[in-house]
């Protein structure tokens, strides 16, 4: 769609689970008590990825993504954030791979094109934590319950969308105001 449109894209981080320990959590543990269903949900999840043509493989353990956040922002000026985000996302919902982990994380940063020590050394000195905790609270301002959420001017679209949807939030003819 950027081919498309003159649309400028910008990823903003939202705490997806803040509270979940740097070597994540089962599932069944994380939503104990939350959903019945945990089978259910991943089916569910895997039918909307698969039907949008988005890989999606067998989740079963939840990470915390507040570090992988942080190097996005670097990633970003690096403009290499387009790459690296699809990198996380692979990782995450394909691989099951511990995105808070500095070692993954510096691996996909490599894997992209970027510098693996530069990466650790923002990941060590928490370089973009700050930024990320503005992006936190816009989503809260915002109402953001979901990821992902686009928006485009007053209007938003949540959860993982066609690219028909897509092109019609942009150009001004789909999504929810407000």
């Amino acid at each position: 769609m950027k081919q498309e449109v003159d649309i400028r894209v910008r990823w903003r981080g939202f705490p997806l689970h803040p509270k979940v320990p740097a070597e994540g959590m089962r599932l069944e543990d994380y939503f104990a008590g939350k959903i019945d269903n945990i089978e259910k949900m991943i089916a569910s999840m895997k039918q909307t990825a698969t039907g949008l043509g988005l890989p999606f493989g067998d989740m079963r353990w939840i990470y915390n993504t507040r570090l992988a956040q942080e190097l996005a922002v670097w990633a970003d000026g690096q403009e290499r954030g387009d790459g690296f985000h699809q990198a996380v996302f692979k990782a995450y919902f394909v691989e099951n791979s511990n995105i808070g982990d500095p070692d993954v994380l510096a691996d996909l940063a490599a894997a992209v094109g970027l510098d693996s020590q530069a990466a650790r050394g923002v990941m060590a000195d928490r370089r973009f934590a700050q930024q990320v905790d503005e992006d936190w609270t816009a989503a809260a301002e915002k109402s953001v319950q979901a990821v992902p959420t686009f928006f485009a001017g007053s209007r938003r679209l949540v959860g993982a969308q066609s690219y028909e949807k897509l092109a019609r939030l942009v150009n001004g003819k789909g999504g929810i105001i407000g």
